[in-house]
């Protein structure tokens, strides 16, 4: 029988049984780098990108170190938002299912939406591993119901995120009565300046770990561009989306009003779509999740909310409506799709107003492909900037040939003839020499 690779991480033989049951046979890069760092009890700093096994990189480490025999809280897992909290959950009661029956691991998930008085009221038997959203644990630990004192793990999951949606304030609430020697794990996109005071009040040389840096995107997207030229958005998104027919496509937009109004519009023409936004209730948010899981949706038009909180399963595409503001964003949302070794598609619908921000991806590392919809087929189309180029080319070779031929002081008949020629072979080898580079 092959030899696991993660047997090398010595965890505890429960553990290594949910890892085959995972179907994990090789660690992911972050994993590779986290998972032993946790081990030793190093506070680490984690930057990569979605879909790299990130989850898993802490999950393990944590629960191969806490003790089952004690029953307070060990760990505390914070995310931005409910969805995402709710998927390291699940992730984290599949491996605790291979806890030996006579210690099993006491997991609970805190996060807001949800009865608070009755989370208060089962407190009082503690649990040994936290996970949620940072507003509803900092409730219960103000309520003295939830006792952090005990922990010295402490994960905040997309912390950038966390920071814009003003959450960092809640997590300071609750770790500053966690353990002195607390053991920091930090996983984000990105390092704000705003968020380094934070993470200096409670780390003291972490390790950084920052996985494919170079990498804007995940490898095996087709990153697509279609432009606008001056037809009804809706209709051509609607276009789009048939002819690609996706297993299940998410379609981004930068408000919840024009996710409502797309969404309706698609709806109106036949398809099934769900939508995720922040004006949703929470009931109506769990609701639309369990749909999503169950496949009742092939679309899903959804905010950037969705790009950094929610792990949907089988996305084969992702279609920008329209480019987000912070660019940023675009790449999480294309890393929806393409998740653990599989290929995706990323559509962006473009007008000339987008064309700033589309030289700004290209030098962030993404390499588009230009593409058309023409008469219900994708054809292709040359380089969107070719015609660009060419004009700075021609002014270049313009300003040299002004340098061709400098008029003498007395001039014989047929000088300009002569001259014009002169500055039309030079700008033909100037052209030829262009083509040649």
């Amino acid at each position: 029988m092959k030899q696991n690779q993660f047997d090398k991480y010595e965890l505890k033989s429960y553990l290594l049984e949910a890892v085959n049951e995972l179907g994990f046979t090789k660690p992911t890069e972050i994993q590779d780098r986290v998972i032993p760092t946790v081990l030793k009890g190093t506070s680490v700093i984690g930057q990569s990108q979605t879909g790299t096994g990130k989850t898993h990189s802490y999950l393990l480490p944590i629960m191969h170190k806490i003790d089952p025999t004690r029953q307070e809280v060990q760990a505390v897992i914070a995310a931005p938002t409910r969805e995402l909290a709710t998927q390291i959950y699940k992730e984290a009661l599949k491996i605790a299912e291979h806890f030996p029956e006579d210690a099993p691991l006491q997991i609970r998930s805190y996060i807001g939406g949800t009865d608070k008085q009755r989370m208060i009221d089962k407190l009082k038997v503690q649990p040994q591993l936290v996970i949620g959203t940072s507003g509803r644990i900092k409730d219960l630990v103000e309520e003295q119901a939830l006792l952090v004192y005990t922990a010295d793990m402490l994960v905040i999951d997309e912390a950038d995120l966390m920071l814009d949606m003003g959450f960092i304030e809640d997590v300071d609430r609750f770790a500053s009565k966690m353990a002195k020697d607390l053991q920091m794990l930090v996983f984000s996109a990105t390092i704000p300046d705003k968020l380094k005071p934070f993470l200096k009040k409670y780390m003291e040389n972490p390790k950084h770990i920052q996985v494919d840096p170079n990498q804007a995107t995940a490898v095996k997207i087709d990153h697509v561009l279609i432009p606008l030229r001056h037809r009804d958005r809706i209709q051509l998104l609607h276009d789009v989306i048939v002819k690609y027919n996706p297993y299940i496509g998410i379609i981004f937009t930068n408000t919840k009003k024009m996710a409502d109004k797309v969404a309706d519009s698609l709806i109106e023409k036949g398809l099934r779509v769900g939508r995720i936004h922040g004006d949703l209730t929470p009931r109506e948010r769990k609701q639309m999740m369990k749909q999503v899981n169950n496949l009742d949706f092939q679309y899903i038009v959804a905010t950037d909310l969705a790009a950094r909180g929610i792990d949907i399963e089988g996305v084969s595409h992702i279609i920008n409506f329209e480019l987000p503001p912070d660019l940023d964003f675009y790449i999480h949302r294309t890393g929806r799709t393409a998740r653990a070794g599989h290929s995706g598609i990323a559509a962006t619908i473009y007008d000339t107003p987008d064309e700033d921000a589309l030289n700004k991806l290209e030098k962030m590392g993404v390499t588009f492909s230009d593409v058309d919809l023409v008469k219900d087929e994708f054809v292709k189309l040359g380089d969107r900037n070719k015609r660009k180029k060419r004009k700075k080319v021609e002014s270049v070779i313009d300003e040299k040939a002004k340098r061709v031929g400098v008029k003498p002081t007395k001039v014989k008949p047929g000088y300009k003839k002569k001259h014009q020629r002169e500055v039309e072979d030079f700008k033909k080898r100037e052209r030829r020499l262009q083509r040649k580079k």
